[in-house]
């Protein structure tokens, strides 16, 4: 139970050593050439934790709120906000397949992402009007897309540069529901050989699968990977969600 200081720390005489406590604001980062503004952080990260969070009215009523997500380091330290914008009847109608704009803001609260969701169909019978998202950094620039590929049992996605050259693929589990696990999505390269990254929905216990929607995801891609194809991971991410966790007990 003794305070004691680390080799080398030089503590006054009668002062308790106090560890040194992790920031929970990030150090400023110049921009490299080609990284979009607001997004320089992301060079320096191969993780990333994006949090839902848990909104008390939709738990009491049932009716499906704007989703809204806290994006973290691997320290805890907070990346991002993102925060959804669609209206009420889009969502209580269409339900986990509204479209959706999805603004993703900095620690100074300027937005530095958007990500736009029209309205599509997901099922293995409708393969010519799958799900699709644009990643626009800064807004209004497109930097990138994910794609739905067909594939009559496991989800797949294709991600794209703002070019729309297919760059990377996404490749999903047979089963999304995966009791007292986490439920892993492969980041692949094209040919599906070597995975190079992983969108993990990470399970965070009975009671808050049972009867909430918010949802914990862990993101892992290369260091050296164009920040621009981060930013579409990320953006794959909030549509995995989206797509195929948005299960809340009134659909169950």
């Amino acid at each position: 139970g003794e305070n004691v200081p680390p080799v080398n720390v030089p503590v006054t005489p009668g002062e308790c050593y106090v560890p040194h406590q992790v920031p929970m604001t990030m150090p400023v980062i110049q921009r490299p050439p080609g990284c979009p503004p607001g997004l320089e952080y992301l060079t320096q990260v191969d993780q990333l934790l994006v949090q839902q969070k848990m909104e008390i009215m939709e738990v009491l009523t049932g009716w499906e709120t704007n989703n809204q997500y806290v994006v973290k380091n691997s320290l805890g330290q907070q990346v991002f906000l993102a925060a959804e914008d669609s209206d009420f009847c889009t969502r209580m109608l269409c339900g986990p397949m509204r479209s959706f704009m999805l603004h993703i803001q900095d620690n100074m609260g300027q937005e530095v992402m958007t990500l736009s969701r029209p309205l599509n169909c997901s099922s293995c019978l409708f393969p010519c009007c799958l799900q699709e998202l644009e990643v626009q950094s800064p807004p209004g620039n497109p930097i990138g897309y994910v794609i739905q590929i067909w594939h009559p049992y496991l989800p797949k996605f294709l991600i794209q540069n703002e070019r729309k050259e297919p760059v990377l693929r996404i490749v999903g589990p047979f089963c999304d529901c995966k009791c007292c696990s986490d439920v892993n999505f492969e980041v692949m390269s094209l040919d599906e050989t070597s995975v190079i990254g992983r969108i993990s929905k990470q399970w965070t216990g009975f009671e808050a699968e049972a009867f909430t929607d918010a949802d914990n995801f862990g993101l892992q891609f290369p260091m050296d990977l164009d920040v621009k194809i981060k930013a579409v991971i990320l953006g794959a991410c909030f549509l995995i969600d989206f797509m195929y966790f948005e299960h809340t007990q009134r659909q169950e």
